[in-house]
C-alpha cells in the first residue's frame, strides 16, 4: 500500500539486524494512531493469546477458479462450488502447518501447547511476553487510550525467511483496532481534531467496528423534508424526486411478479443502524400498498436486532432506505435482513462473514473484530456465543457501508477480499456502495502527502474505498437525472449533495477481467494528475464497476418523507435488478449469476454508458465520466432488457 504507515512487507523486507538466520520484518507500524500513548514496558511474565494466520493453499489459482465459473466464455459458467469443496481447496498445506509449527516449537513452545483451529487456518497458543518476544524478535509494550482502555502491541515483528511465505499475519502485534466501548468512542469523537491518523493505519479507534456508528462517513446524506402529495405525478418529477417507478422507468425493469423459492436477496445492516416498521409501512402505503405490515426475514447475527431505543436519521436513514427500496422493487420475492452486532460491541464486515462461513470465523483478528459473548455486559449486550457459520448466503447481497482503504491493514483487507472470492465461487453476488465523496474518502478526507495523515479534504492524495477496491466484489457508484431533464434522457454522474466514489487501489492488483477497460481509459482519457495524487501505475484495481441513481430518493424516515442521497441508495437498487435477473434464470431452469464482473466487462453494451459529470474531491475536479469505463460511474447504469438477455444466454 503506497501510503500506509502500517506496512506489510512479509516477503520483501530486509533482514533483521540481530544475529539470526534471515529474519524478516513481517509487519511494521511507524507511529501510534491518535488517542494512544505509550504507558510502560509489558512485564515478561504476562501471558498473551497468540494466533498465527496460516497462508492458505491454492490462492495463486483462486482467480482462475473464480473465472472458470464466472466468465461468460467459460464452459463451466454457473457451476458453482459447494462450501465443502471451497474449504478443502484452500486449506493450508501440510507443509505450511509443519513449517510454522516447527518454528514455534524451536523457540521453546512445547508442541502440546499449540492447537489448530477447527477451520484449519490458524495455529493458536498462549505465550508469556518473554516467549513471544523471543519468537518474534520484538518487544511488547502497554499503551493506553485517552478513554483509559489499555492495549498490548509491538511496533514491528520478524519471522524467519523460510517461514514468511507460510504466514499471513500474527496477533497480537502491530494493530491498533482494539475495541473501545461505544460510549467512550462517541465521547472521544466529539473532542477529536479534524486531522485524524496517518494513511494506512486505522484512522479511528475501533475502525472496523465503527461501520454502523451514526458518525460513519459511509451513511447516506439527508436532504429536505417533502410533502408526499406534491409528487403524485411521479414520472414527471423524477428529476427532483426519485421513487420506485422512476427507477423502473430509468432502467426499464418491470415490477416483480414471482417468488421462486431458490431465489433470495439480502441486505446487511450494522447495529445501531436499524429500520422502523412504521417507516416501512408509511412508504409501502404510498408506493407498494400490498406490502403494508410486511417485514424482512430477520437473520440476527451476534445478537443483532432492529433496535428502536435510538431513533433519528443517523440511526434509521440507512436501513429505511435500503429496505424500502429493496423490498418494493423485488416484491413478491422476500428480502432477508442480516442485522449484525449487538448495541454495545457492534460488528465489522468480518463478523458478518463469520456467520456465513464457519471456516472463516476462527481467523478473526481479536483486535479488530467483535468478541462474543459481549465482554461489556449490560443493557443491549449479547451474551450468547459468537455466530460462526449457520447462516446461508443469499444469492445477491448488498452492503451500503464502506471503509477507506487506508483505515485497515493490507493483510486484513486481503484476507477479507479472498473470502468474497470464495463466496463468489459459491454463487453469491456481493455488491458494495463505492462511497459519497468522489476521489476523497469518508468524511471527504484526503491524505496529506507530507505527513501521510488524513486532512480536511481540501488537498492531498486521493483516498480510495474498501471493499470497493477488492476485485471480487461489484462496486456501485452513483448517477443522477440531469437537472430539468426527463426520466427518459441519459443520466450524468451524481453531483448533487454527493459525488460518486471512484479511483484506484493501493493494495489490490488490476484484475484480468478489468484490464482492457482500465488500460483503454488511461490511453484514451489520460487524467491530469500524476503519482502525487493517485496510483497511476495502471496495474491496480479501478472502481466503481457500474452505477445507479443516487440522488433525490424519497424515503420515509422517523414518520416523515425526506430526500436522501448516496451510493447507499444505488447499491440496493442494483441488487434488486440482479435479483429479478436471477428470478428469470431460475424460471428457465438455470442457476444464480454469481460473480457478475467478468460478464459485465465482456458485455459493456448491456449497460447505459454515462459520459457527463465528475467526482470531485481533494481540492480537484476529480475524474470525469467519459465514453467507456471510467473511475466515476464504471461501465454505466443497468439496462435491464439487455442485461437479462445477456445472462439468459449463459448456461
Amino acid at each position: 500500500m503506497h501510503f500506509s504507515f502500517l506496512t506489510v512487507t512479509a516477503l520483501v523486507a530486509g533482514a533483521f539486524a540481530l544475529p539470526s538466520v534471515n529474519h524478516l520484518v513481517h509487519e511494521k507500524r511507524e507511529r501510534l494512531p491518535p488517542g494512544w500513548q505509550y504507558h510502560e514496558k509489558l512485564q515478561s511474565s504476562e501471558v498473551l493469546p497468540m494466533s498465527i494466520a496460516l497462508t492458505q493453499s491454492n490462492l495463486d489459482k483462486a482467480d482462475d477458479f473464480l473465472m472458470e465459473v464466472s466468465h461468460p466464455e467459460s464452459p463451466n459458467f454457473g457451476k458453482h462450488w459447494t462450501h465443502e469443496e471451497i474449504a478443502n481447496k484452500f486449506a493450508p498445506s501440510s507443509e505450511t502447518v509443519d513449517t510454522v509449527k516447527a518454528w514455534v516449537v524451536s523457540s521453546g513452545i512445547a508442541p502440546e501447547r499449540i492447537s489448530r483451529s477447527q477451520s484449519l487456518g490458524w495455529l493458536k497458543f498462549d505465550a508469556t511476553v518473554a516467549e513471544a518476544e523471543t519468537l518474534l524478535r520484538t518487544e511488547y509494550h502497554l499503551y493506553k487510550h485517552e478513554t483509559g482502555k489499555p492495549h498490548v502491541a509491538c511496533s514491528s515483528y520478524h519471522i524467519p525467511e523460510h517461514v514468511a511465505p507460510h504466514v499471513d499475519f500474527i496477533t497480537p502485534t502491530v494493530h491498533f483496532d482494539t475495541k473501545i466501548p461505544q460510549a467512550a468512542v462517541k465521547d472521544v469523537e466529539k473532542r477529536a481534531p479534524s486531522t485524524t491518523a496517518a494513511a494506512g493505519h486505522p484512522v479511528e479507534t475501533a475502525a472496523a467496528l465503527g461501520i454502523g456508528a451514526p458518525t460513519s462517513g459511509s451513511l447516506p446524506k439527508k436532504g429536505a423534508l417533502i410533502n408526499i402529495k406534491s409528487i403524485i405525478d411521479e414520472l414527471r418529477n423524477c428529476n427532483r424526486f426519485i421513487t420506485p417507478n422512476c427507477l423502473r422507468a430509468l432502467y426499464l425493469f418491470p415490477p416483480g411478479l414471482t417468488a421462486n423459492p431458490q431465489n433470495s436477496y439480502g441486505i446487511v445492516e450494522y447495529t445501531p443502524q436499524a429500520y422502523l416498521q412504521g417507516d416501512l409501512d408509511l412508504f409501502f402505503a404510498n408506493f407498494s400498498k400490498n406490502q403494508v405490515q410486511r417485514t424482512p426475514i430477520l437473520a440476527s447475527i451476534d445478537g443483532g436486532i432492529p433496535q428502536t431505543t435510538q431513533q433519528g436519521f443517523q440511526f434509521n436513514g440507512e436501513s429505511d432506505l435500503d429496505l424500502e427500496y429493496a423490498m418494493t422493487l423485488i416484491n413478491p420475492q422476500k428480502t432477508t435482513l442480516y442485522q449484525v452486532g449487538d448495541q454495545v460491541e457492534g460488528a465489522s464486515f468480518n463478523d458478518f462473514l463469520d456467520a456465513l462461513d464457519a471456516s472463516y470465523c476462527a481467523g478473526d483478528d481479536p483486535l479488530q473484530d467483535a468478541t462474543y459473548p459481549d465482554p461489556n455486559p449490560g443493557p443491549g449486550s449479547y451474551q450468547g456465543p459468537k455466530n460462526c457459520g449457520g447462516f446461508s448466503a443469499t444469492k445477491v447481497i448488498s452492503t451500503s457501508y464502506g471503509y477507506n482503504e487506508a483505515d485497515l491493514t493490507a493483510a486484513y483487507e486481503r484476507r477479507q477480499c479472498m473470502e468474497y472470492m470464495k463466496l463468489g465461487l459459491a454463487g453469491t453476488s456481493f455488491l458494495f456502495s463505492s462511497g459519497d465523496s468522489g476521489v476523497a474518502g469518508n468524511r471527504r478526507q484526503c491524505i496529506d502527502p507530507a505527513t501521510k495523515e488524513y486532512n480536511d479534504g481540501s488537498s492531498g492524495i486521493f483516498n480510495p474505498g474498501f471493499p470497493s477496491t477488492c476485485p471480487y466484489i461489484t462496486s456501485i457508484g452513483a448517477t443522477q437525472i440531469v437537472p430539468n431533464a426527463s426520466v427518459t434522457q441519459p443520466e450524468q454522474a451524481c453531483e448533487t449533495v454527493i459525488f460518486s466514489g471512484g479511483g484506484f487501489s493501493n493494495v489490490f492488483p488490476l484484475p484480468s477481467y478489468q484490464s482492457a477497460a482500465v488500460k483503454s481509459w488511461f490511453t484514451n482519457h489520460p487524467p491530469p494528475y500524476g503519482a502525487d495524487r493517485f496510483n497511476n501505475s495502471q496495474n491496480t484495481r479501478g472502481f466503481p464497476d457500474i452505477s445507479a441513481n443516487g440522488a433525490n430518493y424519497v424515503v420515509a424516515v422517523t414518520g416523515q418523507f425526506a430526500l436522501v442521497y448516496g451510493t447507499s441508495a444505488s447499491s440496493p437498487v442494483v441488487g434488486a435488478i440482479l435479483t429479478l435477473i436471477n428470478e428469470a434464470r431460475f424460471a428457465a431452469g438455470k442457476g444464480s449469476i454469481g460473480f457478475i464482473n467478468p460478464t459485465l466487462y465482456a458485455n459493456p453494451g448491456a449497460l447505459n454508458d454515462i459520459t457527463m459529470g465528475g467526482n470531485r474531491g481533494c481540492g480537484t475536479p476529480g475524474f470525469e465520466a467519459v465514453e467507456g469505463w471510467d473511475p466515476v460511474t464504471g461501465l454505466g447504469t443497468p439496462n435491464f432488457p439487455r442485461l437479462l438477455a445477456t445472462f439468459l444466454k449463459l448456461p
